[in-house]
């Protein structure tokens, strides 16, 4: 009899995605290589920094939802930029206002520009407010697990602690605290920010994430639409292997072959 786990639906705010992979849409060469690195990775939610990305804001300049549509893809705008609880806020209630009621958000408050770092303080502030106005709060966070507690009982529907620093491409820093995180979560947990490679995607698969939220990674690919197809395939690898439950890690070699009945 198998023990593998059992799988169950990618769900937020209501709705079941297929992919568990999440991606951005900047840094990218042009629109057309936006969009087709996001077809190849088949992701069905994009994020989009709603202060540095046209999405209708500014009429006559390329719009961004004219490759990629919202009748294709769930639009994920973000507060990217954002250094404090109110410009956050202003950002969701802009975003909503551009999307017609859209109350699907991804928050982010960041400490400085050298780090990216969240400032968890005002994350803290931002989400109380964001989730009475009606938002489905998605929030990028530190990897404390106190924090993530913190943010799933305020209410946002999923935690997204980094991985490592957005944009450098280190892989997962402190596997340690993501367990800790998973362990207690009431919540989905993505990890967002950090990822460099295929490889990161499944690691953080194999450690039991609901999905994986990456931008560089794949648009700083010398061929991002090659790497946009890899990393549809390293996260599907991933969630796999998790469910299968790798075998246990020993100190010492184990033959393959049974011992039984060797000829002498």
């Amino acid at each position: 009899m198998s023990n593998a786990r059992t799988d169950k639906p990618f769900t937020l705010a209501g709705r079941t995605f297929e992919s568990r992979l999440l991606v951005g849409t900047g840094k990218y060469r042009d629109l057309e290589q936006t969009r087709l690195a996001i077809e190849a990775s088949g992701a069905e939610i994009v994020t989009v920094a709603v202060r540095r990305t046209n999405i209708g804001q500014n009429p006559g300049e390329p719009n961004l939802l004219d490759v990629l549509p919202p009748d294709r893809y769930t639009i994920l705008p973000n507060t990217a930029g954002c250094y404090d609880a109110v410009e956050a806020v202003r950002t969701c209630r802009l975003a909503r206002e551009l999307l017609d009621g859209h109350n699907l958000v991804k928050l982010e408050v960041l400490a400085d520009q050298k780090t990216l770092f969240p400032n968890v303080i005002e994350t803290l502030k931002a989400a109380e407010v964001l989730v009475k106005d009606g938002f489905d709060v998605m929030v990028y966070t530190s990897d404390d697990p106190i924090i993530a507690r913190q943010l799933a009982e305020i209410g946002c529907i999923a935690v997204m602690p980094l991985a490592g620093l957005i944009g450098t491409g280190l892989g997962i820093c402190n596997p340690y605290n993501l367990q800790i995180i998973l362990e207690e979560a009431k919540v989905p947990v993505l990890v967002d920010a950090g990822v460099g490679t295929a490889s990161d995607a499944t690691i953080a698969m194999e450690l039991g994430c609901e999905a994986v939220l990456m931008n560089s990674a794949i648009a700083h690919a010398q061929d991002p639409i090659m790497m946009g197809a890899a990393m549809k395939h390293a996260i599907i690898a991933g969630r796999m292997a998790y469910l299968a439950g790798r075998m246990p890690k020993k100190l010492y070699a184990s033959a393959s072959s049974p011992l039984d009945g060797l000829i002498k």
